[in-house]
């Protein structure tokens, strides 16, 4: 039985020392097995981050296998296309152990190191069982061809791309994109169309100021380079399965995922109405509403509103997304969809339960790439509201 409390305890003093905890645990990994370094990106800054999200998220919820077990999963799923095999698990074991006795001092002793050991192993199998399991079913990665790239703004560039063989996901979902210009670091995107006949996906690049993988992809990819793909994640986004209208409020590039939504829904046939609020700063930055109109045209139930929020050439008295979408509306029976930056998702969220409609109505990407001890970047240190390349793509 695991001394849970003793557990969560320790690790509020171990994380207590910030930034140090991470970098004594890298330094240790990477001193005593040399051989892990390359499955990291060359700079750490924000890997760093991810270790201590990860383990306070384990560690908060080590005593609720039902919220846990699924994320643990899912982390050991996607840490396949890093090269993560089940003899990577006790050298990273080792190092953290080392990291906590390092910080504990004189509160460690044999009771605490053999809880945390349990807890630790415990973790690991979760992990190492899904992969195993993943690897029956699916590759690490796909291999995607470029086939076509259009810039529609100056900092949002569209990739078409085609992976080597079927790519099985659902709209709304979001995959992990590996460029060969900036290898090992993977950054995750959101489709923007329903599954093709001929397989294609459309991914929408947003630049990132300073950031390592969004300009690569955006100004540097050309028609006929290769990416790497990782497996299909999240499902909060994903069509319920309540036939109720849907209410999809979008900011920038979160307009992918629910415009595959709309696609999928306009695909389904029928008569499901659909009601599209898509924003921006300015007009200019309105970059998909022709694609928005010509599924429109093709399924009359989708009504698709542009909104502008604070362009200064424009007159004052703009709406937010939400506030328009809240104007003289109640949207009873409907599902919600929120995509945008992490701010608007909050914001409009916040919003939304002002105007008495329930948050079990609402939808929102609650992404865990933030708990991938070895994996990508993410903002955030817990999963929260988030979704699109808006967000996802930090660096």
């Amino acid at each position: 039985m695991l001394d849970v409390a003793r557990l969560k305890t320790s690790w509020g003093v171990v994380a207590g020392h910030g930034d140090e905890v991470p970098q004594h645990f890298y330094s240790t990994l990477f001193v005593t097995h040399p051989q892990t370094r390359a499955m990291f990106p060359p700079s750490m800054a924000a890997q760093r981050d991810k270790l201590v999200g990860a383990l306070g998220y384990t560690v908060a919820n080590v005593d609720d296998l039902d919220r846990l077990v699924p994320v643990l999963q899912q982390l050991g799923r996607d840490h396949r296309k890093f090269g993560v095999e089940s003899d990577h698990y006790p050298l990273v074991g080792e190092a953290l152990l080392a990291t906590l006795e390092h910080f504990l001092g004189e509160h460690w002793d044999a009771e605490l190191a053999e809880a945390w050991g349990t807890a630790y192993g415990v973790v690991a199998k979760v992990m190492s069982d899904a992969a195993e399991e993943a690897a029956r079913l699916t590759p690490p990665w796909w291999n995607a061809e470029v086939i076509a790239r259009e810039q529609r703004t100056f900092d949002i560039t569209v990739l078409t791309v085609r992976p080597d063989y079927q790519y099985p996901f659902a709209p709304g979902q979001s995959l992990t994109v590996e460029s060969p210009l900036r290898p090992t670091i993977w950054r995750h995107y959101s489709p923007a169309n329903a599954p093709r006949p001929d397989g294609t996906i459309e991914l929408h690049v947003k630049v990132v100021p300073g950031g390592a993988v969004s300009p690569a992809l955006a100004h540097l990819t050309q028609v006929g380079d290769v990416l790497r793909l990782g497996a299909p994640v999240g499902v909060e986004l994903t069509l319920s399965p309540h036939d109720d209208d849907l209410l999809l409020l979008a900011g920038g590039t979160g307009v992918a995922p629910l415009r595959a939504l709309a696609e999928q829904v306009a695909a389904q046939g029928g008569n499901r109405g659909i009601h599209f609020y898509v924003g921006a700063r300015s007009s200019r930055e309105l970059y998909d509403v022709k694609s928005l109109r010509e599924l429109q045209q093709s399924y009359p139930p989708l009504v698709v509103t542009p909104v502008v929020s604070d362009d200064p050439a424009r007159p004052s008295g703009q709406s937010t997304v939400v506030q328009a979408a809240l104007a003289g509306r109640r949207w009873d029976g409907h599902e919600i969809y929120v995509c945008g930056s992490t701010e608007m998702v909050a914001g409009t969220v916040h919003a939304l339960e002002g105007a008495g409609i329930g948050r079990h109505r609402v939808h929102v990407d609650e992404l865990h790439s933030s708990l991938n001890p070895v994996g990508e970047p993410h903002a955030s240190s817990a999963p929260q509201p988030s979704a699109s390349a808006d967000r996802l793509e930090q660096q």
